[in-house]
């Protein structure tokens, strides 16, 4: 008589549940996820088991639970979890050292494999970043030219390039890239943006890179 599958742990379930919601957009990083009566209600667990996978994805870095205000979303997946709290115990030129590396090969891919409509979403993502940058709007600047080197990596063909790139999450934006609060950095830099959207155009994977190489030597130069 053959054995029926072990089902796993109802607190497992959970957090498979937990995480799907995260990946798929329901929830989006910065979000305060609802509260623990509507959870128990969707999901019809107990407290007990909501909250044990719960506390599984704040150890993971998916979750984070501040007592008394909710649980908020921290990264998309346990990977850029667990990354961002291992980038945030490296030195500032140690993160963006690992950037060279990723982006350069990021751009070189995308110069191969990108077409018209990657092109069209980088110019625009670029054209947002200008005028974020010229209004002084930091917080904007930031989304905008974040989202143009995930959708680089992306650009890529390679899932897990931009999945690694994803992980860096608000390091490459936070307290890594302090150097462009400076007085006198460009935010604005031709290289590594606009020179690397017309690369990728041409086809040309080491003008990519090159490009790439350019800005990143320029945001070494203004790291304390």
């Amino acid at each position: 008589m053959s054995k029926m599958p072990l089902r796993p742990p109802l607190a497992d379930e959970v957090v498979a549940k937990l995480q799907d919601a995260v990946a798929h957009g329901r929830w989006k990083v910065g979000d305060r996820i609802p509260a623990e009566p509507e959870l128990i209600a969707e999901m019809g667990v107990s407290r007990g088991t909501l909250r044990e996978a719960i506390k599984a994805l704040a150890r993971t870095g998916v979750f984070e639970v501040r007592r008394g205000d909710g649980t908020y979303v921290r990264a998309t997946s346990e990977i850029s979890g667990t990354a961002q709290r291992v980038y945030r115990e490296h030195a500032d030129q140690d993160v963006l050292q690992v950037r060279f590396a990723l982006d350069t090969q990021s751009a070189r891919l995308a110069a191969k494999a990108a077409d018209a409509q990657v092109v069209q979403r980088l110019r625009i993502l670029l054209g947002q970043r200008a005028e974020a940058w010229k209004a002084q709007d930091f917080q904007a600047w930031a989304q905008a030219d974040w989202q143009f080197h995930l959708e680089v990596a992306s650009a890529s063909g390679v899932p897990l390039m931009h999945e690694i790139y994803e992980s860096f999450g608000d390091v490459f934006h936070g307290t890594k890239m302090v150097q462009r609060l400076a007085d006198g950095f460009d935010g604005c830099l031709h290289a590594g943006h606009e020179a690397l959207v017309d690369a990728i155009e041409a086809g040309d994977p080491e003008a990519a890179a090159k490009s790439v190489v350019e800005n990143l030597d320029y945001c070494m130069s203004w790291m304390p």
